[in-house]
């Protein structure tokens, strides 16, 4: 399927690669997360190991991310030194790169091809884990929820990079 022009494409091209920091699966509805240093991306499903794989396939959550910089601006809104990544519920976190500049944007992280969808809102439950405050904390820093275009392997320290249209590093493509 062809991707639908956005205006922001052409400033995407200037986006520098981030970097992948923390991987986190939910084998199960309210689970704990579980760290992982490396995961396999399913195409159109989700991340294996992750309830949310046999969901819902082409939906357009199947892998959330937030960045390590959105933590660090809900700690501060909080008044807190830190934020565990395990507590917020994403998938993934990034640091090192405007996430909603990517709102829209196809990139790759390892060999996994994602498209950002929809920006990920912080639910009741960050209340919980978060404790007074949390949702309010969060607005504007929940992160992205992404299709998978392209599964394959992805590996904490792996650059984030935005696919720029037209462009493919396949000397035989």
């Amino acid at each position: 399927m062809a991707k639908r022009p956005n205006p922001l494409d052409r400033f995407a091209r200037d986006l520098r690669p981030g970097q992948l920091q923390w991987i986190g699966v939910r084998p199960a509805r309210r689970a704990s997360m579980q760290a992982l240093q490396r995961a396999r991306a399913v195409s159109g499903r989700g991340l294996e190991g992750d309830h949310r794989i046999d969901k819902s396939p082409g939906s357009g959550r199947q892998v959330t991310l937030i960045s390590r910089e959105f933590i660090g601006q809900t700690a501060h809104f909080l008044g807190i030194d830190e934020i565990s990544p395990d507590l917020l519920r994403r998938n993934l976190v990034v640091s090192g790169i405007n996430l909603h500049a990517l709102r829209h944007q196809r990139f790759r992280i390892g060999d996994v091809l994602l498209e950002a969808s929809a920006l990920c809102h912080p639910c009741s439950r960050m209340q919980e884990a978060l404790g007074e405050g949390g949702v309010a904390a969060m607005l504007g820093h929940g992160g992205l929820c992404c299709r998978i275009l392209g599964g394959g392997v992805m590996v904490v320290g792996d650059a984030v990079r935005v696919e720029v249209p037209g462009e493919s590093l396949d000397l035989f493509g």
